[in-house]
């Protein structure tokens, strides 16, 4: 009977697991297929190419580039901002750190579409429409409060006797935090580095409101031209996309591991 359910639920899997990857292997297929044959229904291409990939790259590369450097940018940011947020939060116990959880979680909630029109308005009038700048401090907004949600959960969790030790060998705040708290919280800092990474790199509401006239495009404002412009080139247009998928697949596969650790920090106690 045992043996009957675990294979029952492996195979519900498995099911489960090919209708969501269905798209993807569709688009790899596309991708892979000559021009001539893309109005024929081929499961696997029967001439495969890389035509597509080529004028993808050849097309995209510069949005592919400024994606990247939007993506570091919103990690420097959103690290840079929400790391000392949590320690203040979480050790320094900081009068009204509640209200400002909550006001953190209330910003989560908030459309990016409104957050966008915001900002629309904001960037007018300081001139940081089509900028570089302006789209890391906007994708910030969005990963800041989850990082310092993250932190703070954590920090709440290292032991009081590992902060009381550096502060009695002389280590001010700012030397616990950064000499003790910070190293600990490793894993916590690669899960808010991955988040805001991905948020930013798969980001089109922002670019599409801040970014549409600007030199400097990022790969989802790129594609979504890119298909206006390249309606009879599918394959190429598929190849875009599998081409901006790899750097997010890469960092999950990669990452796997931190991010586990990182987002169940401070869920057990002691």
């Amino acid at each position: 009977m045992t043996t009957t359910r675990s294979w029952w639920k492996t195979g519900l899997g498995v099911v489960f697991t090919a209708v969501m990857l269905f798209p993807v292997y569709w688009m790899v297929n596309v991708s892979l297929t000559p021009t001539n044959e893309l109005r024929q229904t081929n499961w696997f291409p029967a001439h495969p190419t890389l035509e597509g990939f080529e004028s993808a790259l050849a097309q995209q590369l510069p949005a592919l580039g400024t994606s990247l450097a939007i993506g570091a940018g919103c990690v420097l940011l959103t690290v840079v901002i929400a790391a000392p947020a949590g320690y203040a939060l979480a050790i320094l116990n900081l009068r009204g750190g509640r209200a400002l959880n909550f006001l953190l979680l209330v910003a989560q909630m908030v459309p990016a579409v409104v957050m966008a029109m915001g900002f629309y308005a904001i960037y007018v009038r300081l001139g940081m429409l089509n900028t570089v700048w302006g789209l890391i401090i906007a994708d910030s907004t969005i990963a800041v409060p989850f990082g310092v949600l993250l932190y703070t959960t954590f920090m709440a969790g290292i032991p009081k006797e590992l902060i009381q030790a550096a502060r009695v060998d002389g280590a001010g705040a700012w030397g616990t935090f950064t000499k003790i708290v910070l190293p600990v919280s490793r894993n916590s800092t690669l899960t808010v580095a991955l988040f805001a990474f991905l948020w930013a790199w798969s980001d089109f509401i922002f670019a599409s409101t801040l970014s549409r006239a600007s030199e400097y495009v990022p790969i989802t404002l790129g594609i979504y031209q890119y298909i206006g412009n390249n309606t009879t080139q599918w394959n190429a247009i598929m190849a875009t996309a599998v081409v901006a998928s790899l750097p997010a697949a890469i960092l999950l596969v990669v990452a796997q591991r931190y991010v586990a650790a990182g987002v169940t920090a401070g869920a057990v106690k002691d």
